[in-house]
């Protein structure tokens, strides 16, 4: 019986550790906890970590779906979810249980074939619909970071108050309305299903597909001595995964998780998670008498309160009014029209990183400058790309590349980051305060590849006011000038992307 308590820890600490890595921005938990990311299986396989893939099937070839049941923070939010019903249920008076059900083959491999066909064609929208770690990703970086920011700012005003800075505030603000929308909706439609267990885990998720697949084979499975059972139907009333058959006393091997939750209600000792059974085992005999049938132990299972960061609710993002000096209010930056997008040092190219990422948004979550966040088009739909209202990618950070598990954004170490060429700077001259005979030079001043100079518009004229020019050879497009321009709402210096990302 220690198969449900082991699994239920080894679960809860792997779904910690992986929402940590999208809720903690100081780079402490990507530090020493990017493992659980890299884990996840469809990351492994776009980054070709081929250890991490051969680990997943060697071990559910092993130990059946125990991937599915330990590693995937999805499905393990289905098991808070279904459990919180189940504890409600029971609260108002009538407990709910599962029944079994037939599977559905074709509606899960239709799935899968959309999902892999999508995937192999480079076209990521329904791949990163489907994938269960960056749907999840999603949810905890739109949803629970709010939250977990929200609470860190009140400890840092609390301590400030008491003249302590153990803690330090962090800017709340909502990276993207489309990607909030898209969060609540998919944890609407995945927590609708869990309501029931394991629905979506094993109806439209393209990983529980191909696992449940390899599963059959297994070594460990859940396995019904037919000498013991009565057909009671307990374990039936206890599988989420709907896959235990107590009437003809069978176990789907393609769709259960290895839980264990049979197995603990079972009175007759008839389940086991076991090695293939013996002929005399799983050949019928009489039923054994009452005196005969050890009695297992029915206690209830304590459940550790995991889930009330899930329940605080999505907090909303407000923006601050910044005044200077406590006279005037600074107006906001807004987006501005790009002629190209700007990706993130090391995605490359467009092409790499349309064909790689699936837009768990572990990098945006983790961007301590705030110039990551989603993409709203079609063709790059959730994909990071980077905006430079709220800061700019400085020169020492490559955290993107760091935390980033499927090689969508490739480490770049920060020599090869400060060479790399993701964008150009361009003036707009309309705007430029210098033109309207300011004194400003902020862009040249902070320019850190130095690829800015004041100079004369018209050099003939020694009245002629002057301008930023941009040597396009050495600017990098690392967005300084863009963030620090004082005009407002457009800045007066735009930086556009590339096609191709390149080594100057």
């Amino acid at each position: 019986m220690m198969l449900p308590t082991l699994r239920r820890i080894l679960a809860i600490a792997m779904f910690l550790l992986v929402t940590l890595l999208f809720v903690d921005v100081t780079g402490f938990s990507a530090r020493w906890f990017g493992w659980a990311a890299a884990l996840q299986f469809v990351p492994a396989i776009l980054a070709v970590n081929v250890a991490c893939v051969l680990a997943v099937v060697l071990l559910t070839l092993v130990f059946g779906r125990i991937y599915c049941s330990v590693v995937c923070p999805l499905g393990i939010l289905q098991d808070i979810v279904s459990r919180l019903r189940q504890y409600f249920s029971r609260r108002f008076g009538k407990a709910h249980f599962y029944a079994f059900r037939p599977a559905y083959p074709w509606v899960r491999w239709a799935f899968f074939l959309l999902f892999a066909v999508s995937l192999a064609a480079g076209f990521m929208t329904i791949p990163l619909l489907l994938e269960p770690y960056s749907a999840f990703g999603r949810m905890a970086t739109h949803l629970l970071s709010p939250v977990y920011t929200w609470g860190n700012n009140l400890l840092a005003a609390a301590a400030a108050s008491c003249d302590s800075y153990a803690f330090s505030a962090t800017d709340l603000w909502l990276r993207s309305g489309t990607g909030l929308l898209l969060a609540l909706a998919t944890l609407a439609i995945v927590g609708l299903f869990a309501l029931d267990g394991r629905t979506y885990c094993n109806t439209f998720c393209p990983v529980g597909t191909l696992l449940g697949f390899i599963a059959r084979w297994s070594w460990l499975k859940v396995r019904v001595d037919t000498s013991r059972c009565n057909h009671c139907g307990a374990c039936s009333r206890y599988c989420k995964a709907h896959c235990i058959d107590s009437a003809h006393s069978a176990v789907d091997a393609s769709r259960c998780i290895a839980c264990g939750n049979c197995l603990s209600h079972c009175r007759q000792g008839a389940l086991r998670y076991s090695r293939p059974l013996p002929p005399a085992a799983t050949a019928k005999a009489p039923e054994a008498t009452a005196s005969e049938r050890a009695p297992q132990s029915s206690s209830r299972r304590t459940f550790l309160l995991t889930s009330a960061a899930l329940t605080a609710g999505a907090a909303m993002a407000q923006a601050e009014k910044k005044v200077d000096g406590g006279l005037a209010v600074i107006e906001d930056k807004v987006v501005p029209e790009r002629r190209r997008r700007l990706l993130p040092p090391g995605a490359l190219s467009e092409s790499h990183l349309q064909q790689h990422c699936t837009a768990c948004h572990l990098c945006i979550a983790q961007c301590p400058n705030g110039v990551l966040r989603p993409a709203t088009d079609a063709g790059h739909f959730m994909q990071p790309e980077m905006g430079y209202e709220r800061g700019y990618c400085r020169p020492e950070c490559n955290r993107c590349g760091e935390v980033c598990p499927n090689d969508a954004i490739r480490l770049l170490d920060l020599a090869e980051k400060s060479s790399t060429k993701i964008g150009t700077a361009r003036v707009v001259q309309q705007n430029c305060l210098m033109l309207q005979g300011v004194k400003c030079g902020n862009c040249a001043r902070h320019c850190p590849a130095g690829a800015i100079t004041i100079l004369p518009i018209h050099p003939e004229d020694a009245d002629s006011p002057k301008a930023p020019v941009v040597d396009a050879e050495r600017c990098i497009g690392c967005g300084a000038c863009e963030h620090l321009c004082p005009v407002r709402p457009l800045s007066a210096i735009i930086v556009d992307g590339l096609q191709q990302q390149r080594t100057i």
